[in-house]
């Protein structure tokens, strides 16, 4: 998006005052997604439930997650007597940027991304690295026990479940040569890769689960054993931080999701119908994060929640060694076919650097 900045070039102040407005324009849609989300969870979750949801607050109760806001920015915000009070705030601010940050290299279509980097994966890692951060400051900043054994937990689980994460990615860079989000949705890839691939969708997936702290992994939020985990402490907008930051990221596995696996903001088994031309790429990608998301809601409403060994089993017995086995079965049918993807620029053989 920024080499839309039009000719002749435009001074530093002006410079950041278009980045400033290109930063908006991507933050504003998702504040906006991010409040509707809490909602389509709400209704679906009610009609996995046979009950209504939100229906009260505005037509059909589409008004319910602006009510929220306002009620949140009203309480007043406690902090614990024994709290580290610079910690403590400053934990709900960390996770909610870090959430916030992440977009900046996702792309929606060809030219709409903000920052079409070429190691946008890494910076995704480094982000996401980051976000235990937040948690970890909270529960230790509150001075409660059952905050600090949330934390931990938050903290343990996301390590290990980033692990297999990582490895799953591979297996798609692997097969498109670029860490580039949009070159890994534009570039092409084997016909028996999407085969090979869904394996690696289904463990992505949930993994992402485990990542953003959702059911049947929200065991650092576990209300039975830990009273509400590394938030417990937190009220009114802190605790709304928080709270935005997860759905944040929800939505931002979604998109991930979409980008390494189900194509991006390309219409669906490669059909070319000029029916389907007319629909925006745009459109395309949002519809897919939409079922992607629909599927996290599902997954709450259906599914009981994991005891906490039964959750690091998973992660390191069962996930680590398959994907890294996985790996391995990608490099090699990768090198049988042939089919190994090609870089721009080669390395030279030792007689040719000679001369």
């Amino acid at each position: 998006m920024l080499d839309f900045i039009p000719q002749p070039w435009l001074s530093y102040a002006e410079y950041l005052i278009w980045t400033l407005f290109l930063i908006l324009c991507v933050i504003a849609p998702l504040l906006l997604a991010v409040a509707y989300t809490t909602y389509l969870e709400r209704k679906v979750l009610g009609l996995i439930q046979m009950r209504k949801g939100p229906n009260v607050v505005g037509p059909f109760g589409l008004l319910q997650p602006l009510a929220d806001g306002l009620k949140l920015l009203g309480k007043e915000t406690i902090i614990p007597s024994g709290a580290d009070k610079p910690v403590f705030l400053l934990a709900p601010i960390l996770t909610f940027a870090l959430a916030l940050a992440s977009w900046a290299v996702i792309p929606v279509s060809p030219t709409w991304v903000l920052a079409d980097i070429n190691v946008g994966i890494l910076y995704l890692f480094a982000i996401s690295s980051m976000g235990v951060y937040g948690i970890l400051m909270a529960g230790w900043a509150s001075n409660s026990r059952y905050a600090f054994l949330g934390g931990m937990r938050s903290a343990a689980q996301m390590v290990s479940y980033e692990v297999s994460m990582g490895l799953i990615i591979l297996t798609v860079l692997l097969m498109v040569g670029s860490m580039n989000l949009t070159d890994i949705v534009t570039a092409p890839r084997p016909w028996w890769g999407w085969i090979v691939l869904f394996p690696m969708l289904v463990m992505f997936f949930i993994s992402a689960l485990a990542e953003t702290n959702r059911s049947p992994f929200d065991l650092p939020e576990g209300e039975s054993e830990l009273a509400g985990g590394f938030n417990v402490e937190y009220s009114a907008m802190t605790f709304g931080m928080f709270f935005l930051g997860e759905y944040a990221n929800m939505i931002l596995m979604s998109a991930l999701t979409v980008i390494l696996f189900l194509g991006g903001w390309l219409p669906p088994f490669g059909i070319e119908w000029t029916l389907w031309n007319w629909i925006p790429p745009q459109l395309w990608f949002a519809g897919k994060t939409f079922c992607v998301l629909f599927t996290f809601v599902w997954v709450r409403g259906t599914m009981p929640r994991f005891r906490y060994d039964q959750l690091m089993r998973l992660g390191w017995k069962v996930f680590l060694p398959l994907s890294l086995f996985w790996v391995v079965l990608v490099a090699g049918l990768l090198l049988y076919t042939g089919e190994l993807p090609t870089t721009a620029t080669t390395l030279p053989v030792y007689g040719e650097v000679a001369r």
